[in-house]
């Protein structure tokens, strides 16, 4: 069955558990005081707008999308279930946040992710989609357990 892609609630049980799990691996992986994944309490943002992707309505994956201004967005919490990996969905769910960035007017997009060899797979998409090093933006700064990207819309690739 196809994937399909929408608006999620933060609060709903499976939405929380795979966020969660997003913020127990970020920590597991990510040196305290250089975690940048979104707790709880971050989810009641306006401008943020998390997307889910489900196949036969199970929750495969998350992503979400946070306006910075009004032509930039920041990227937040891509997450996919271990046992969804290597099957396109973040591939997908990112597909649809450039889309929605898109329609929305941005001009550009940024994200921040972890250096260590565990983000190693999301770096290596992130690229392939067109985004490029970038200097840290908004609360992020130079450190060595953060690389931070950005992607002018125009310049998107297809994902």
């Amino acid at each position: 069955m196809a994937l399909i892609i929408d608006v999620e609630d933060p609060s709903a049980a499976e939405v929380r558990a795979l966020l969660q799990r997003h913020l127990a691996f970020a920590r597991e992986v990510t040196p305290p005081g250089h975690v940048h994944a979104l707790g709880t309490e971050a989810w009641s943002d306006p401008d943020l707008t998390l997307f889910g992707a489900r196949r036969d309505g199970l929750l495969l994956g998350v992503g979400a999308i946070r306006q910075l201004d009004g032509s930039h967005a920041e990227l937040k919490s891509m997450h996919t279930r271990p046992e969804a990996r290597g099957q396109g969905v973040g591939r997908a769910i990112l597909g649809h946040l450039l889309r929605v960035a898109g329609a929305r007017g941005y001009q550009r997009v940024s994200l921040e992710t972890g250096a260590m060899d565990a983000f190693a797979p999301a770096r290596a998409l992130y690229l392939k989609a067109g985004f490029t090093p970038c200097a840290p933006f908004g609360q992020y700064t130079v450190n060595p357990h953060s690389v931070c990207m950005t992607l002018a819309l125009d310049t998107a690739r297809r994902v």
